[in-house]
């Protein structure tokens, strides 16, 4: 099993201001790395989140998170499967292909030792568009030049996923490009390209500096080979991103997507894991408060949806000690 990293008390003191207010205890400390995402997205917050409630109570419990900006979903689960990343957040999706050896993780097999730690907010798979661009739906984007995110984040995986079932490659597009969430906005503006897509949870600051720096469009994903690309995966639902809540779009939008789901691996221990769970949990209204995203979440959901790996033995410890498991 792989053991985690054992602090000396010289190193805790040089990764600087996570450090104040350590104790003598701090020497033997457990420290754990998430990986997240590009840092205008949700996952980089959410895994800050996870690392303020848990770093709180450290002096107690002996475990301290630390959290890495990457490349998302699929970058995330590689590192934890190669020992380089302790947790990360994983789009549902991706979890379910890690687990299964399939799409992204063909060549290199189920990840039979990946486990799921719960579940967190919705991400609708956003199109977003420029005003002159032509495109009232998805079907549109053939033919346009089209921003198809990084390789390795989750954004790029549900849209291969969609070409998949639309039967497109690259060569239907004008012009294919692979900036990340980060770049992509600013890009879309600068008429770098038509169209970007975006897998994340809303309100979200890249999708709102696109639609305040330029007039665009949010794109609805709906219709028949949607709806059987949900129906054959548990993971996809319907969602709507509310009318109102980006500049130049008052109405409401339907699309669909997966969750962010936090994972880790059987190599991280169980007593690591209860502890990360249970800051959270615990303290769940302070979670809730710390993003817009998390304002409809509920313990019992977390603890029990779109999650395709087994539960971690810490937090199924936890849940089943506060009976949030489903029967």
């Amino acid at each position: 099993m792989k053991q985690l990293t054992v602090l000396t008390a010289a190193a805790v003191v040089a990764l600087g201001a996570a450090g104040a207010g350590s104790s003598p205890a701090d020497a033997q400390e457990q420290f754990v790395v998430i990986g997240t995402g590009g840092v205008t997205g949700v996952y980089y917050p959410t895994g800050g989140a996870i690392q303020r409630l848990v770093n709180a109570g450290r002096a107690d419990h002996g475990v301290r998170v630390s959290v890495e900006s990457t490349g998302g979903s699929v970058f995330n689960v590689n590192a934890i499967r190669n020992g380089e990343l302790d947790m990360g957040v994983v789009q549902s999706d991706v979890q379910f292909n890690a687990l299964n050896g399939l799409v992204q993780f063909d060549g290199q097999g189920a990840f039979d030792d990946l486990r799921a730690v719960f579940s967190v907010h919705g991400e609708p798979f956003t199109v977003i568009a420029r005003a002159d661009a032509g495109v009232a739906s998805f079907e549109d984007l053939v033919g346009k030049r089209v921003n198809v995110g990084n390789p390795g984040s989750g954004q790029r995986a549900t849209m291969e996923v969609l070409m998949e079932a639309y039967g497109w490659t690259f060569d239907d597009f004008a012009q294919v490009s692979e900036l990340a969430s980060n770049e992509q906005s600013q890009a879309l503006c600068d008429n770098n390209f038509d169209v970007m897509v975006f897998t994340v949870g809303h309100p979200n600051g890249s999708i709102q500096e696109a639609t305040t720096s330029c007039e665009t469009v949010i794109v609805p994903v709906e219709g028949d080979i949607v709806s059987e690309l949900i129906d054959a995966n548990p993971f996809y639902a319907y969602s709507t991103i509310p009318g109102g809540m980006y500049a130049g779009n008052p109405d409401d939008v339907t699309t669909f997507g997966p969750k962010a789901t936090f994972v880790t691996s059987t190599a991280l221990s169980e007593e690591a894991v209860y502890t990360i769970v249970s800051s959270v949990f615990e303290n769940f209204d302070d979670f809730k408060r710390l993003h817009p995203a998390y304002s409809t979440l509920t313990p019992e959901a977390m603890a029990n949806d779109a999650l395709s790996a087994p539960l971690h033995d810490g937090a199924s410890r936890y849940f089943e000690e506060s009976g949030l498991l489903a029967q």
